[in-house]
């Protein structure tokens, strides 16, 4: 986009106004719903032509076909993604596209490999989320405990019969991933003076004397919890971590809250576990089936037991936290559009030079949510 400002050749020399040249708009994709007004004016004012495609509704950008977004991204320098696919084969055809920047911090949809091979740049939008993931995850805890489903749907049809909870006031908490997300749900567990577990492949014991909570191995926070959270990265070590032999090792009394992703559970294994009253809940806003369609029919049944409450993936979804995980991502593609740095929590890979590649270890270890 060219801006010219007139010259005007009779006014004196100090009074002349100048040529202003800006570079052509760099267009920039938005595949999602709730982009804010001042996100959108910071892209804007750096230059970006943002376009933002009509999703079909009740589906996201998870759902378009390949050709589809093909056509959307043609000539885009930019991609702002939520839970599309990021193939090689995608990547390929879009030449132009230097940085794919997710609205989130999960990357198991976006291929590493492919994005470092082509000199591309992902990053997540690290940071912003946490706050407001952890609420949920408070929420779910509280709602299970407590029985809100059942009450309401019992009030539903006429019933007035009180079910008896338990709190979460002293109960023990096991944390699973000690990430962003993880570390926001300790500082909000500590007002119900619970006793909380961590399992996590990396200690840090100052944090652990400062926060109140206690380092322990995997077979110890399956039997200890009453309440088990997951925000670990989804990688191949991590998949089905909750599955029928760990499920054995929990209290018959215990919870299952999962807002990180559905291959950490083997949905299958925790259906029979949850209609076997071999556990007492769960709260999930991630399934399998988000990944494998033949998962759809358990998915289906797992939201019909009245011991579950479900979501749909809406963990990050409030007003707040999208504002936030917007301008991160926004601040992301405009920092490598314009060749500055990046927040380096963001960063999951950067083809364009060899130095900038973390490894492996590295790259799950910054999706640790």
């Amino acid at each position: 986009m060219t801006h010219a400002i007139k010259i005007d050749a009779r006014a004196p020399l100090f009074h002349a106004w100048f040529l202003v040249i800006y570079p052509k708009a760099r267009k920039v994709v938005v595949t999602q719903r709730f982009f804010d007004a001042e996100t959108m004016s910071y892209l804007r004012s750096n230059g970006c032509d943002v376009v933002i495609p009509e999703l079909p509704r009740g589906q996201a950008d998870g759902d378009v076909p390949h050709e589809i977004l093909l056509e959307w991204l043609r000539g885009a320098v930019g991609w702002i993604v939520g839970h599309a696919r990021v193939t090689r084969e995608l990547l390929k055809e879009l030449p132009e596209l230097q940085v794919i920047s997710r609205r989130g911090v999960g990357f198991d949809r976006v291929d590493v490999t492919a994005i470092r091979d082509l000199g591309r740049v992902a990053t997540i939008a690290a940071g912003g989320n946490d706050a407001t993931v952890a609420d949920q995850t408070i929420g779910l805890m509280l709602a299970l405990g407590r029985r809100f489903r059942e009450g309401q749907q019992a009030m539903s049809e006429g019933s007035w019969a009180i079910p008896l909870g338990t709190d979460l006031y002293r109960k023990t908490v096991g944390i699973v991933g000690l990430g962003r997300i993880g570390r926001s749900v300790v500082k909000r567990l500590t007002g119900f003076e619970a006793t909380i577990l961590v399992h996590t492949p990396r200690r840090d014991e100052d944090l652990a004397r400062t926060s109140g909570f206690e380092y322990v191995d995997l077979p110890e926070i399956l039997s200890r919890s009453d309440y088990l959270t997951l925000h670990a990265p989804l990688t191949p070590q991590t998949r089905f971590l909750i599955r029928e032999e760990r499920i054995a090792q929990m209290k018959p009394t215990a919870f299952v809250i999962n807002t990180a992703r559905g291959g950490l559970v083997e949905d299958r294994d925790l259906l029979t576990a949850l209609t076997s009253n071999r556990l007492a809940g769960a709260g999930l806003d991630v399934f399998m089936s988000e990944s494998d369609a033949t998962y759809h029919r358990v998915t289906r049944q797992l939201i019909a037991l009245p011991n579950v409450i479900a979501l749909p993936h809406a963990g990050a979804s409030t007003r707040e936290g999208l504002n936030r995980t917007n301008m991160v991502a926004a601040q992301c593609v405009v920092a490598v559009l314009n060749g500055t740095s990046v927040l380096p929590a963001c960063v999951v890979v950067d083809g364009r030079s060899v130095t900038a590649r973390p490894n492996a270890g590295e790259i799950a270890q910054r999706a640790n949510s």
